[in-house]
């Protein structure tokens, strides 16, 4: 592994990690200034916008399982399972691509089949 696969490695679990804590500033220090966020609910050009809603999804997360990580020396892919305690959803397989620039991510895309979530969602939201 080479010094730059070894830093992507670090900091794209150190932002994985305190994520699924919650730790909103550590995971905001391992952003970049620009920022792209893309999955298939959300966008946002922000690190606070991204991570905005973070409480209210951990809310609903009983557990994540890492099934798979791929790093390189400027990108990495994780393969996770998020267990939520929405039975709509239960399980949910996703995978994440990072995209780094001087071992900060600046790009994100989140993979997942939200077709669960639309009904979630729209059930959360008032009329």
């Amino acid at each position: 592994m080479t010094s730059a696969t070894t830093t992507t490695r670090a900091t794209v679990r150190a932002y994985h990690q305190a994520r699924f804590r919650g730790d909103v500033p550590a995971a905001v220090r391992t952003l970049a200034e620009p920022f792209r966020f893309q999955s298939p609910l959300l966008t946002s050009d922000s690190p606070h916008g991204h991570l905005g809603g973070l409480d209210a999804f951990l809310g609903i997360v009983s557990g994540v399982d890492l099934v798979s990580e791929l790093y390189g020396e400027s990108e990495a892919t994780l393969l996770y399972d998020v267990h939520t305690s929405v039975p709509a959803v239960g399980t949910q397989r996703t995978a994440e691509h990072f995209h780094l620039t001087d071992g900060r991510i600046d790009a994100i895309r989140l993979v997942f089949d939200a077709t669960p979530w639309h009904a979630v969602m729209r059930a959360a939201t008032p009329s």
